[in-house]
């Protein structure tokens, strides 16, 4: 069968982005994903291609701010969903306590904390930089009995984590309906219970929480604009971990938190992305 092989550019180019232009794709008929250095490379059946709907979808894109530019070629012959699954997702170890896999995958390494997606359903694996910063942060942080919020969950590989460390309740939202389904599906998949998941931006919080830990992966622009969403639903002595942007973006991200009380405790860095603590 003929597959086409598109290349998309996101602009900005953030792990949330790439995840959400991923779940409009396969709503728009697209089977496999492979993340690279400034979007992604996406496959689909020929006879099934629509360009005005493809268009139309990227129109009609979810994330204001964003650009997605587009070029593509019919692909080579080859079993593309056996390419998917060798190079795309493959286990990965944080911190020799955190393993993450596929339902597909055998030898798997032993760890601690072991989390299960379908990669047909998730993109958000915990490869990016962002992702694995804030993973490390939750296996070093004291989780047990604490109320959390994983904001603009994707996958909720995040959030799943936290309640294998013992927070609960656990909130888990989305802009994207998608990625609520993807969330639930992988829920269901890691066996775990007291994760709520729910549709909607930061204003959606209003009724929520509060919470004793709030997590946010997502871009810069968009923890600027929300930050102030996120301080409403905290409380004394209450934790915000946010990752999604630059180390060079580090000053900018402290002053609005610091704008809206917040102090800061500590910063990661990986390959220059970012991850910060503040507290209240």
């Amino acid at each position: 069968m003929k597959y086409l092989e598109f290349t998309f550019r996101t602009i900005p180019c953030t792990e949330t982005a790439n995840d959400v232009l991923s779940a409009v794709l396969g709503e728009a008929g697209f089977e496999s994903f492979i993340e690279q250095t400034d979007g992604i490379a996406a496959y689909i059946q020929k006879q099934l291609f629509n360009e005005d709907s493809l268009q139309t979808a990227l129109a009609e894109f979810p994330m204001p701010g964003t650009q997605v530019e587009y070029s593509y070629q019919e692909a080579e012959d080859k079993d593309w969903n056996e390419e998917w699954e060798k190079n795309f997702f493959q286990p990965i170890i944080i911190d020799d306590r955190c393993v993450i896999h596929s339902t597909f995958h055998r030898d798997i390494p032993k760890a601690e904390y072991d989390i299960v997606i379908n990669p047909q359903m998730a993109f958000g694996t915990g490869h990016h930089e962002t992702t694995s910063l804030i993973i490390g942060e939750l296996l070093n942080g004291n989780l047990q009995g604490k109320s959390l919020l994983d904001m603009g969950c994707g996958t909720s590989i995040l959030a799943i984590l936290a309640r294998m460390r013992g927070a609960a309740p656990c909130t888990a939202i989305d802009i994207d309906e998608w990625c609520v389904r993807n969330s639930l599906e992988n829920i269901e998949l890691n066996h775990v219970d007291d994760i709520t998941v729910f549709q909607g931006d930061a204003s959606s919080l209003a009724d929520k929480g509060p919470f004793d830990v709030i997590i946010a992966n997502i871009n810069r622009n968009i923890l600027l604009n929300d930050m102030k969403h996120y301080v409403s639903r905290m409380h004394s002595g209450s934790e915000l971990y946010m990752s999604g942007f630059y180390v060079d973006d580090i000053p900018v991200i402290q002053a609005e938190a610091e704008r809206n009380g917040l102090s800061f405790v500590h910063q990661q860095e990986k390959n220059r992305w970012a991850a910060v603590k503040f507290k209240v």
